[in-house]
């Protein structure tokens, strides 16, 4: 290349930088900031100006450029993103009398009477979304999913405008962000104007057509979806410390380039809270995008680590609905549906009625008391909501209606599927068939239940599956799924020779298992991943749980009379005892010591708390390790806490353990407790 050719292509370096230096900023002005500095037309000539010069310039053009929105093809289907931190669901509040009981929880909780700051922000009725950001750069974007596996919607979040593809700034060296992608009132009318211009099907409501538009498999055809997002939750960071508080995290965001709702902000105690409600719900209809509530968080970021967290929510949030839309219908008949743990649940059969964007022609009546309590009886015309503007349920009933034929409900006292006797305890609402897996529908659910990931993790089992598994007469227990081979699998619908091969592959890779797995997957009642993983700690082996007395299983931490009643009647049970044995036989199999506590060590019955990032180990490994050795793990350091874990960039976990005198020790250290090779 000669010398004019460098200097000619050092320009355009130069130029092209300029120009995307320049979008950046107007988008940063547009739409964080709401403060535009050049009109449209002039964006758009920028825009313009910038395509023409990497078309001269093509080697100039890089991912991050923002003519590069729409640049992937469309996809055949989403791979799987495991999220480095959980994204948690919230727990959800329905009156002042919840906000008020949530708020004495978090004081009691905290130690203090005095008001608590919380940030409060609208709780949009969109899609949760995670975006990784490396060095400044979006590398990685996932939907929510299940809390602990997303869909990787990367392309697709890359066209949405508001989302920057390089931040502002002094940026960390990681960070995860959490977001809400949404539709405006105002672009979801202008979607459907141009669906009805093309003869199109128009869309029910703005989270449908979000949520809808975001999965498209081609980019291009999300680019065309007016998506906007909002930003107000951190998920992971490196190379910088967290904000002190969520406040200071929402500036924090603005400051790089992140999109915040401008409605969110601070308010104090419980009153606060609630003033804020009253005053965004009577805004509610001017506002510019849909909202079905309020988020409520504790600021003090390290008041939320100490809180810490319960089964899958923070204890430190929680989310006020606004009161459901209601419609009125009439009841058709009232039946029983049968679950998992062989719970019979009444459900109303409804003249279909539109309720909250959606059609509505079932609404669960919970148990005998709350149809009792309501009174609903077959032919009654009553009102209709989805509570949480999610699960459709009948509020009341109009009595002055009700014909003189209406019928009211009875609790069946066989099951409505398998015959058995339907038992209800004294002074328990529920009541439930006894058929266990001689029950076709607790069959197909707890065959679901003991596939889960979380579970025996056998990839590729669904409810479609499943269904046609038991009803093919295939498989009626788990361990029959053992037993299943490809030719068989090949004559089901839609099974072809490599989905055959891979499920039967699948099968035989969830044989290797732990103990706390197993015992979860097995489904009996009560007992979830914690109460297995405490059985699996105390009795260190199948054997010896089998074996065990109520009185025994009573000892077991968290363990109380009624669980230990469950575990004792389950393993009582022929078929159960059967099946256990049939999946031992099929090669079900694990390591006694694997997430059990099986040897006195220097961890033994040690409360120890987690924080910052470990080389090469995550923090579930570390946590999974740590009960290998007896310890007992904890997510907030308190006076019971033995002992501290630190990482790279600990932050308030850290300073708090030195304030309270805990030990605390490194990496390295960690790795020689637990006997783990050195890190790098």
């Amino acid at each position: 290349m000669t010398d004019l050719a460098v200097t000619e292509m050092a320009r355009a370096r130069v130029r092209s930088q300029e120009l995307r230096e320049q979008i950046q900023r107007h988008n940063f002005r547009y739409h964080v900031l709401d403060d535009p500095e050049v009109s449209d037309a002039e964006y758009d000539a920028l825009l313009r100006s910038l395509r023409e010069f990497e078309a001269l310039h093509p080697e100039l053009i890089d991912t991050f450029s923002p003519t590069q929105r729409v640049g992937a093809a469309p996809a055949a289907g989403f791979a799987e993103v495991v999220h480095r931190v959980p994204m948690l669901s919230l727990d959800n509040a329905f009156d002042d009398d919840a906000v008020r009981a949530f708020d004495k929880r978090v004081r009691a909780r905290l130690d203090t009477e005095e008001p608590i700051d919380y940030a409060a922000e609208p709780k949009l009725d969109g899609l949760a979304v995670t975006l990784r950001y490396e060095r400044g750069h979006l590398r990685n974007a996932a939907t929510r999913g299940d809390g602990a596996v997303g869909e990787d919607v990367t392309a697709n979040v890359r066209t949405i405008r508001s989302v920057p593809l390089i931040l502002r700034g002094e940026v960390p060296e990681l960070l995860e962000v959490r977001g809400e992608v949404f539709i405006s009132v105002a672009g979801f009318a202008e979607m459907n104007r141009d669906a009805t211009e093309r003869g199109d099907k128009t869309f029910v409501n703005p989270r449908n057509a979000a949520a809808g538009s975001l999965r498209q498999l081609d980019p291009a055809v999300t680019a065309s979806r007016p998506l906007e997002v909002y930003f107000y939750g951190l998920g992971a960071i490196e190379g910088a410390a967290a904000p002190a508080t969520h406040t200071e995290l929402l500036a924090a965001l603005r400051g790089w380039g992140l999109r915040t709702c401008p409605d969110a902000g601070p308010v104090r105690g419980a009153e606060g809270c609630l003033t804020y409600f009253r005053a965004l719900g009577a805004r509610r209809v001017e506002l510019p995008y849909q909202i079905d509530g309020v988020v409520y968080k504790v600021d003090q970021r390290q008041q939320q680590e100490q809180l810490g967290y319960v089964a899958r929510a923070p204890r430190w949030s929680i989310a006020h609905k606004f009161p459901a839309d209601q419609a009125e219908t009439q009841v058709l008949d009232i039946d029983f549906q049968v679950g998992r743990s062989g719970a019979l649940t009444p459900v109303a059969r409804l003249v279909p009625v539109f309720v909250g964007g959606v059609t509505v022609s079932n609404a669960t009546l919970h148990n005998m008391d709350e149809v009792r309590r309501k009174d609903v009886r077959v032919g009654d015309t009553v009102f209709v909501r989805r509570a949480g503007d999610v699960i459709p349920e009948i509020v009341s009933v109009r009595l002055e209606a009700r014909p003189a034929d209406s019928i009211p409900a009875d609790l069946p006292t066989h099951c409505p599927v398998c015959g058995s006797s339907v038992l209800r305890d004294q002074g328990q609402a529920i009541a439930r068939c006894s058929g266990g897996y001689g029950c076709g529908a607790q069959r197909k659910e707890r065959l679901l239940h003991f596939c889960h990931r979380r579970a025996m993790n056998i990839d590729g089992v669904g409810d479609k599956l499943v269904d046609q598994l038991v009803d093919a007469g295939l498989v009626s227990t788990p361990d029959q799924l053992y037993r299943l081979d490809a030719k068989q699998l090949e004559q089901l619908e839609r099974m072809g020779e490599k989905s055959a091969a891979k499920l039967v592959t699948a099968l035989e890779a969830s044989k290797s298992t732990t103990l706390p797995r197993f015992l979860f997957a097995l489904g009996i009642r009560d007992v979830g991943e914690a109460t297995a993983r405490s059985l699996a700690n105390y009795f260190g082996s199948l054997t010896s749980l089998q074996a065990a007395g109520c009185d025994v299983i009573q000892q077991v931490p968290d363990v109380g009379p009624v669980v230990a009643s469950r575990l004792f009647e389950f393993f009582s049970s022929e078929l159960n005892r059967q099946i256990v044995a049939g999946l031992i036989e099929a090669g079900v199999h694990w390591n006694e010591s694997a997430g059990l506590s099986v040897a006195e060590g220097p961890l033994q019955g040690r409360t120890v708390v987690v924080t910052g990032t470990f080389a090469g180990l995550s923090r579930s490994d570390i946590e999974q390790q740590l009960r290998v050795h007896g310890a007992k793990v904890s997510a907030s350091v308190s006076k019971r806490t033995n002992l501290v874990a630190a990482g790279q960039n600990a932050g308030s976990k850290l300073a708090k353990a030195q304030e309270l005198g805990v030990e605390v020790i490194e990496e390295q250290q960690l790795r020689e407790l637990l006997g783990l090779p050195a890190g790098n």
